[in-house]
């Protein structure tokens, strides 16, 4: 119990994750801004994105994406498939900076998995990444590692 000269505690700011939508489209240009400058930072240039392209995966109900409960974007993730529909991978991991290490990148993962699961129930998944804290998430979450030459033959 707080003394009365001292204030309340802030309240734990709490995170919603919805599966992306059209009413989600304002975020694109934010979510790419993000995804190209985390890439910027660790040295990869794989990992730029147009925001049609995503605004595109929201209106095909194929990304999940965080907010904070005000409001805030916090993350996103969305799904790609190839061979027609016989692999899938979740793509595009972003958390936003002022909210990293919070462990919202695995909950956003998971629930693009979940997403994955649920539309393409049949597909074989994987995930492609440069990221050291994904590779755990990806480990976490029952992934294995594969070599390139198990994945899809997809051109694409």
């Amino acid at each position: 119990m707080n003394r009365p000269d001292q204030p309340d505690p802030a309240p734990a700011l709490q995170f919603i994750i919805h599966r992306a939508t059209e009413d989600h489209c304002s975020y694109a240009e934010v979510i790419c801004s993000i995804i190209e400058e985390s890439a910027r930072q660790r040295g990869t240039g794989i990992a730029k994105r147009d925001p049609e392209y995503i605004k595109a995966k929201m209106r095909e109900g194929k990304a999940v994406i965080a907010l904070s409960d005000d409001g805030r974007f916090a993350g996103f993730c969305y799904i790609e498939t190839w061979e027609d529909r016989k692999y899938v991978a979740n793509s595009g991991l972003i958390v936003s900076p002022e909210f990293r290490k919070m462990h919202l990148a695995k909950r956003i993962k998971e629930a693009a998995f979940n997403l994955s699961r649920e539309k393409y129930p049949d597909a074989k998944m994987f995930g492609i990444t440069t990221s050291a804290a994904v590779l755990k998430i990806n480990n976490e979450l029952g992934y294995r590692p594969a070599h390139f030459s198990e994945l899809t033959t997809d051109d694409a």
